[in-house]
């Protein structure tokens, strides 16, 4: 057997880097970004009021309080949006809404909340009861959040709903992003029926095209083929034709790469490597460099999707440039103990629990029904026996 990462060291120097695209920002969710944005104005873009009140001098109302009120003259009304600047000297203030432009001759907010009448009576003059804590309460200034031309997203991020926001608010509408790796996902199994059917002795419902077709879609990627073949050398060679057709860039199949009779995988695909790695589950593995790039993945549920995780996914995130392409790691005590195959790292599904985790299943490969309530794996290093209630132990969350 060789270790986890020397596999995954293998397929990722054969990885090939996908081209740039540029695409409006509206496309762009869930892309890898290749250039790195900048930001094409200063955020905030002028001096603007956080508060719904009215814009002073804060020299006419340091002194304000309850006992003491002072009374100011509106003489403008400033909702967003507004262009107005007007010019307020002493005794005067500007009504104004949150996002307003700040008068330039103004250089504080009031709250309603610190007047005697509020939104109800500001219109023709304002009585000040709390005077403001400091010149420059509730502005916020032009550029504190980020300076024009400031790197605002660095490449080789994922565009989610956050960074697009960002993205959107410094005034860029375009951005480079890699293309979108095309996937082929080829299920091996004369077993295999679609879900839903009816069932017979010996047949079983087909679930590993829909997960890997998920995950990939999930790491980026264009299914562009989700298909089911039995173990017939001929039919996956003519799904192997089709995703060629199709452009796909991988190709991910489960199934058929073990020591049994009927390995489909094993005798059909031409120019793969046949690897033992030291994992449980997921130990036979299939790896052809392509391209298109071709993985082999075991066909019982648990070990295709630790597979996929382990293998699959790096290399769609190393095609589109990404900067991270290992899920982030955390460290949590074990809530019940569990026993590891020694000499092989074990990923086990967990779910979180108690300040903790706790084993989704009981460790079977073929228990797809405990990947429903599976949150992430405990990685289990090789050299460990056993995890005892308490142990730390290292967590790839996954959902």
């Amino acid at each position: 057997m060789i270790p986890v990462d020397e596999h995954l060291a293998t397929i990722l120097a054969a990885a090939p880097s996908l081209e740039s695209i540029t695409v409006p920002i509206a496309a762009a969710h869930g892309s890898t970004l290749r250039s790195a944005v900048n930001a094409a104005v200063d955020l905030p873009l002028f001096d603007n009021s956080a508060m719904d009140g009215f814009a002073v001098r804060f020299a006419d109302v340091a002194g304000a309080s309850e006992q003491s009120p002072v009374v100011l003259r509106v003489v403008a009304d400033l909702p967003a949006g507004t262009a107005l600047d007007p010019d307020l000297t002493g005794g005067e203030a500007a009504r104004i809404m949150t996002g307003s432009p700040v008068p330039t001759s103004a250089d504080t907010i009031v709250p309603f909340e610190a007047t005697a009448g509020g939104l109800t009576d500001s219109l023709v003059s304002v009585r000040v009861l709390q005077a403001p804590p400091r010149i420059g309460a509730h502005i916020r200034r032009r550029g504190e959040d980020c300076a024009a031309g400031a790197e605002l997203v660095a490449a080789g991020v994922e565009l989610g709903p956050l960074q697009l926001a960002a993205v959107a608010a410094a005034n860029v509408a375009h951005v480079s992003v890699s293309r979108r790796p095309r996937v082929a996902v080829v299920s091996t199994g004369s077993e295999l029926v679609a879900p839903g059917s009816e069932l017979v002795r010996g047949r079983i419902p087909e679930s590993n095209a829909l997960l890997l077709a998920s995950l990939s879609a999930q790491a980026g990627a264009d299914v562009v083929l989700q298909t089911t073949v039995g173990d017939v050398d001929d039919d996956l060679r003519r799904a192997l034709a089709h995703a060629t057709e199709l452009g796909a860039d991988a190709v991910v199949t489960s199934g058929g790469v073990s020591a049994g009779a009927y390995e489909v995988v094993r005798s059909a695909v031409e120019g793969m490597t046949f690897t033992k790695v030291a994992m449980q589950p997921g130990k036979p593995q299939g790896f052809a460099a392509g391209p298109p790039l071709v993985f082999g993945l075991p066909g019982n549920p648990v070990s295709a999707a630790v597979s996929f995780e382990a293998f699959v996914r790096p290399a769609l995130l190393t095609m589109q440039g990404r900067r991270q392409v290992r899920r982030r790691m955390l460290r949590l005590p074990a809530v019940e103990g569990w026993r590891t195959p020694r000499g092989r790292v074990q990923y086990l599904p967990i779910t979180l629990a108690n300040g903790g985790v706790a084993p989704a299943t009981m460790g079977g490969s073929h228990l797809a029904g405990g990947l429903a309530r599976a949150e992430g794996y405990a990685v289990v290093p090789a050299t460990v026996d056993i995890v005892a209630p308490g142990d730390v132990v290292d967590v790839m969350l996954v959902s």
